[in-house]
């Protein structure tokens, strides 16, 4: 489990908003928007409230497969498609480049909807959420 600490900003439904500074593990990362300051959705069953400094932690298999489904699942469909666009080019008697560049974009652009899909689901999941576990002020 990996914890960090973080301001209780909001409190709505058992779900705590956390403002959380950035640390080592996110300066490499540029995933999030904020270059200061990342918020987090935590869950919230011992009753902090806002303004509350507060500990939190997550599973380091959800970091793991938030990671690799954001950052190497377009990668690796993008090659998948640019494999399947030289093989359909080269039956179709297709220009090599064309083929695989349209077969790399289709199937990139295929896995950002998954992406977002796959957002939208760990969003709206308990169990993928980081827990509050302790109020620290």
């Amino acid at each position: 489990m990996k914890q960090e600490q973080g301001f209780v900003i909001g409190v709505e439904d058992g779900i705590a908003h956390i403002k959380v500074g950035r640390h080592e593990d996110c300066t490499g990362c540029g995933g999030c928007p904020s270059s200061r300051q990342v918020m987090v959705d935590a869950v919230n069953d011992i009753g902090a409230a806002p303004g509350q400094h507060v500990r939190f932690e997550m599973r380091e298999e959800h970091v793991l497969v938030g990671a690799f489904v954001v950052f190497l699942m377009p990668l690796i469909a993008a090659g998948l498609g640019a494999w399947i666009g030289w093989q359909a080019g080269m039956m179709q008697g297709w220009e090599e480049t064309r083929s695989i560049a349209a077969g790399a974009a289709a199937f990139f652009l295929c896995s950002l909807a998954g992406v977002k899909l796959f957002d939208k689901k760990v969003a709206r999941d308990r169990q993928m959420k980081p827990v509050i576990v302790d109020i620290l002020q």
